[in-house]
């Protein structure tokens, strides 16, 4: 099949799958994992492969550049040496744990000889990556503490870079390499630099011209230059493309777009990266699933469990020790929180990408790539699925009893209302006579107010409901004030020039009000 109508089936099915997730409240993500597994069990159609190219050509730059775009750097600047020690040592001391409690084990496993230290390093090294995804829009979703969110998406932003050139240097070295420690570290940072060298330079350029022009689609198309441009010089260079994309990402973000693009653009930057996220995000949780071949996983299930509970013992050791180590001052993380980036490390494409690219001559390579594949499927399945449930008993999730109750009650008095407007008009034509209603507005008018006094119990008991109430109101409004101006545009009365410095002022205000939502 020709690959246009496979990628609009696969958008068929993603569109499927958001609204079902949705009703279900599963998280979408997950829910696409799911999906693509079942569908290629199926044999429903032929999905491309997910392949290096693939995933370095379109699918990593693009996430990538819209989660460093959307970073908020004084957040993140507050954790940075938190961050970094989870993403640099971290990465390095999760690959060597990870080999090493695989090692601990290999004699209860059905192994043979199939399993060395050098194997076992390059297995840690392949899932060393974290991949946050499934689990941060459900941080937002149950309330949890911003900060947390923010540390892990941070870390994840940087460990894709640091784990894709351990494995690199790890593979070299497995390979027959003669590198010492030395140059192990000169490399690493030589590859590391050149990234966030050429990240820095494409960030501050296409931040420079933002500044110089005021035309939406083409500051969005110099965004899009900044994501994938720097990802392909900094590879061609041989410097870490991800390194690249999150430093020219985080500098058009939090340089470019506050002092060089207007609210108007800004917005239409935002709303359209937003999308791009979306677009791809759908596709690569629904390629997974169809990577994954559950006869290869059920043939090696015991390795597949075994390397699971490695990378998660080596994943919390690494999350308690940085902590101890941060145990004061204002980088130290919360006690309850410890859990969570422990269990929210999961895995995801990379790691199977970097699994697919591994040489055909590598020593059981078959058996690598199908546990690598299988500890992706448990993580994003098994922590996915259960991290709502340990947030909720770690007392990291909002209590969502009064927020479903102001909502349908809410939802009740706006029913109500608008059922004693349409009485009115159903008089006001003559249809229906008010002594004929009375009875039936009698019954609407007492359901309005039992919702109305319901609404105002639930407010004084809950301020955070009344908060967000104001500014769900003060953002309806503003879109109010925009559709009213652009329809006074259509219709005539209303030039252009005045009406793009009104609709300016408006997507100011909206973006000041989005920005307060997320701190």
């Amino acid at each position: 099949m020709p690959l246009e109508p496979i990628l609009i089936l696969l958008f068929i099915v993603a569109t499927a799958v958001a609204i079902v997730a949705r009703r279900l409240r599963l998280p979408y993500t997950i829910a696409l994992v799911l999906a693509g597994l079942g569908l290629g069990q199926l044999h429903a159609f032929e999905a491309p492969h997910l392949t290096q190219e693939l995933l370095f050509a379109v699918f990593l730059p693009g996430l990538l550049f819209e989660a460093a775009f959307h970073l908020d750097f004084a957040g993140f600047r507050r954790d940075m040496s938190l961050t970094l020690a989870l993403a640099v040592p971290g990465v390095l001391a999760a690959i060597l744990l990870t080999a090493a409690i695989l090692m601990g084990m290999a004699a209860l496993l059905p192994l043979d000889d199939a399993l060395t230290w050098a194997r076992a390093l390059v297995f840690g090294a392949l899932v060393a990556a974290t991949d946050p995804i499934a689990v941060v829009g459900l941080f937002r979703t149950l309330g949890a503490p911003h900060r947390l969110s923010a540390l892990l998406e941070g870390e994840s932003l940087l460990n894709d870079g640091t784990a894709i050139v351990f494995f690199g240097l790890i593979l070299g070295i497995v390979g027959g390499g003669t590198l010492s420690m030395p140059s192990v570290i000169l490399d690493f940072v030589r590859v590391v630099g050149l990234g966030a060298g050429i990240g820095f330079l494409v960030g501050l350029v296409v931040s420079t011209l933002v500044q110089r022009i005021d035309d939406p689609m083409i500051e969005i198309t110099l965004t899009t230059i900044a994501a994938y441009g720097a990802f392909s010089a900094s590879e061609l260079l041989h410097g870490s493309g991800v390194i690249a994309t999150v430093v020219a990402g985080m500098l058009c973000g939090n340089y470019g777009a506050r002092t060089g693009m207007s609210p108007t653009t800004r917005v239409a930057v935002e709303s359209f990266w937003e999308y791009v996220a979306f677009a791809l995000n759908s596709i690569i949780f629904l390629l997974i699933g169809f990577e994954v071949r559950l006869p290869d996983l059920l043939a090696a299930w015991q390795v597949i469990l075994a390397a699971s509970l490695a990378v998660l013992a080596g994943r919390a050791i690494v999350v308690y020790l940085v902590a101890g180590v941060f145990a004061r001052g204002r980088a130290s993380i919360p006690s309850a929180w410890r859990p969570v980036l422990s269990w929210g490390g999961l895995r995801g494409g990379l790691s199977m990408v970097l699994a697919l690219s591994l040489p055909e001559s590598f020593p059981n390579r078959g058996l690598m790539i199908a546990v690598t594949f299988g500890v992706v499927l448990l993580s994003i399945l098994v922590q996915g699925l259960t991290m709502g449930p340990l947030l909720r008993r770690l007392g990291l999730a909002r209590d969502t009893s009064d927020r479903t109750a102001y909502d349908q009650s809410r939802g009740d008095s706006n029913a109500a209302t608008a059922a004693l407007a349409e009485i009115d008009r159903m008089i006001g034509t003559g249809q229906t006579g008010s002594a004929q209603l009375a009875e039936v507005r009698a019954e609407y008018e007492a359901r309005q107010h039992r919702a109305r006094e319901a609404l105002e119990a639930l407010r004084s008991r809950r301020g955070d409901l009344h908060t967000e109430d104001l500014r769900r109101a003060r953002r309806h409004l503003l879109m109010i004030e925009k559709a009213q101006t652009l329809e006074a545009v259509r219709e005539g009365l209303l030039d252009r020039t005045a009406a793009d410095r009104l609709l300016t002022d408006v997507d100011g205000r909206l973006l000041h009000l989005e920005e307060r939502d997320q701190v």
